[in-house]
C-alpha cells in the first residue's frame, strides 16, 4: 500500500546539538507498508478513539516562602523549581494560576543502534536509550540526534504530523483532535514511541541532548477514560515536604542500568489506578492526588477512601509526621481494569516527613500490617535484575494478583540501600499489557 508523501520540510536545516556535529535532515519521500502509516519517523499504532480528560496539570514550583518552613534533603526530594527554570517550562493554566508541569513526553535523544527487521524491506528498528522504535529504512543512522516522543503522547493536528492521521487519529471529548502514540507490534517487532528529525523544530535551532521539547511541539499526555478529575477539589500545591509519586520507566534508565546489576530489589506489582498520598504533619491531615492537595471537606473519591479505611486515625496512632502513598483502584478509575465493585487502596510507599526519606520496604510492610492497610502485591523481596532491559521487560508480564484473570500492568523495583541516598526505584510496564487491546499490525 502506497502512503501519502511526508509533510515534513525536506529542505536542509542547520542545528547545533550539544556534544555533536551540526545535524542536517534529509527526509526521503514516500514509503509503503501494509496497514500502518509512517513516513520516516515511526510506525504509529491503530487509532482507537479515546478520551483526553480536562485535568488540571501538576505544579512545578512552590509558593513563595514555603521552602523555608522545613529543610529539604536534595537527595530525597526533587527541587521542582529546576523544572520551572528550564526554557520549555510550562505556563500557568488560564484563570487558575496553576502551572502545567507536563511529563517530558518529547526530548532530544541520540539513536544508539539501527537494526534490520527480518523479512522487512522498507522498515528497520532504531534503539533510543532503552526504547525500540520502528522507522523507515535509511531514514536515520546511529549517533544521530533526534526528537523522541514517548507513548501516550498526543500530538496536535498539524501539517507536520499529518502522516499519523490514518493510524493514530483520536477525537477528544471537547471535540478537538490529536494523534495518540501507542505501543504496537509490526513484523514481530515491538515499537514504542515516535522518532522525529530535528528539522521539525525549524531552522537554526540550538538544542542539547536531554532537552524537553514537549511544549514546543504542543504535545499533551493522553489520559485514559475513567481517570479521576481533581479540578473541582483542589486545595493547592502538592506538599513540598513530600516527593511526588512518579517512577521513571526502565527504558529511560539505559545509561544507569549497568550499575543496578549487583543489587537485589524489592519488587511489587504496578497497579493501574490513581496515585494518592495521605499525610499527617503536626496536627494537619492532608489528602493528595498525584499532583495536588485536595480539599478534605469535599466529596472526592480519595476522601471517601480515607474515611472508609480510617486513615487519619491510623496515621495519628503512629505518633510521627508521616505520609502514606498508595494506589487506589476500582470503579471509574482507569476504566477499572480489575473489575472491582468498590475502590480499594494498596500502599506502595511510606515517607518519614521529619527525616525526609522513605521508610525501607520491610518496615513499610510491618507498619501496614500493624495499622491494617494492604500493600501492593509483592512479587519478590530479594530479586536480582535480569541481564538486559529487554529481559526485565519480559519479567513484567504476568497475571495480576488483584484479579488473576487479568494481565498485570507491570512491576515496580525498589532498592533500599544502606541509607536514603542509595535508594533506587523504577517501574517496568508490561508490553503484553500495553498490547492487550491493540490488534497486531499486518506486516509490510
Amino acid at each position: 500500500m502506497s502512503l501519502p508523501s511526508d509533510s515534513l520540510s525536506r529542505g536542509a536545516a542547520n542545528f547545533t546539538v550539544s556534544g555533536s556535529d551540526s545535524v542536517q535532515s534529509n527526509i526521503d519521500n514516500t514509503a509503503s507498508a501494509n496497514n500502518s502509516t509512517f513516513s520516516g519517523k515511526t510506525v504509529a499504532d491503530s487509532g482507537q478513539k479515546g478520551e483526553f480528560l480536562p485535568q488540571l496539570p501538576p505544579l512545578n514550583t512552590e509558593p513563595s516562602g514555603f521552602a523555608q518552613d522545613t529543610p529539604k534533603d536534595s537527595t530525597s526530594i526533587t527541587d521542582r523549581s529546576i523544572a520551572a527554570s528550564q526554557s520549555d517550562a510550562s505556563q500557568p493554566l488560564a484563570n487558575t494560576g496553576i502551572s502545567d508541569d507536563v511529563r517530558k513526553l518529547a526530548t532530544i535523544r541520540t539513536i544508539s543502534e539501527i537494526q534490520p527487521i527480518k523479512n522487512a524491506d522498507k522498515i528497520e528498528v532504531a534503539t533510543v536509550d532503552g526504547w525500540k522504535v520502528i522507522v523507515e529504512k535509511s531514514e536515520f543512522k546511529p549517533g544521530q540526534s533526534v526528537i523522541f516522543c514517548e507513548i501516550d503522547s498526543v500530538l496536535p493536528v498539524r501539517d507536520e504530523f499529518e502522516f499519523l492521521s490514518k493510524s493514530s487519529h483520536t477525537v477528544l471529548p471537547d471535540g478537538s483532535e490529536g494523534y495518540r502514540l501507542r505501543t504496537i507490534k509490526l513484523r514481530g517487532q515491538l515499537s514504542q514511541g515516535l522518532v522525529l528529525p530535528l528539522s521539525i523544530l525549524g531552522n537554526d535551532i540550538t538544542v542539547n541532548v536531554g532537552d524537553d521539547v514537549t511544549a514546543k511541539l504542543d504535545i499533551k499526555k493522553y489520559e485514559r477514560p475513567g481517570s479521576l478529575s481533581d479540578r473541582d477539589f483542589i486545595k493547592g500545591y502538592f506538599p513540598f515536604f513530600i516527593p511526588k509519586t512518579d517512577e521513571k520507566r526502565i527504558q529511560n534508565l539505559h545509561s544507569e542500568f549497568a550499575s543496578f546489576k549487583d543489587k537485589y530489589f524489592y519488587v511489587s506489582e504496578k497497579l493501574n489506578g490513581t496515585s494518592s498520598t495521605f499525610y499527617l504533619r503536626g496536627n494537619d491531615f492532608g489528602i493528595c492526588s498525584k499532583n495536588y492537595e485536595l480539599k478534605t471537606d469535599r466529596d472526592h473519591p480519595l476522601g471517601k477512601v480515607a474515611s472508609k479505611n480510617d486513615i487519619e486515625a491510623k496515621l495519628r496512632s503512629l505518633g510521627k509526621n508521616i505520609a502514606i502513598q498508595a494506589e487506589v483502584v476500582g470503579h471509574k478509575i482507569e476504566a477499572n481494569p480489575y473489575d472491582l465493585k468498590e475502590h480499594e487502596l494498596f500502599v506502595f510507599n511510606i515517607y518519614d516527613i521529619d527525616k525526609q526519606s522513605y521508610i525501607k520496604k520491610a518496615e513499610m510492610e510491618k507498619i501496614c500490617q500493624e495499622i491494617g492497610l494492604p500493600t501492593c502485591p509483592v512479587v519478590s523481596n530479594n530479586k536480582e535484575l535480569a541481564a538486559t532491559i529487554d529481559k526485565v521487560l519480559v519479567d513484567a508480564n504476568g497475571k495480576s494478583k488483584v484479579n488473576n484473570q487479568k494481565k498485570r500492568e507491570g512491576l515496580v523495583y525498589v532498592f533500599d540501600g544502606n541509607d536514603p541516598e542509595e535508594r533506587i526505584s523504577f517501574k517496568v510496564i508490561s508490553n503484553n499489557y500495553l498490547l492487550k487491546d491493540n490488534p497486531v499490525k499486518a506486516a509490510p
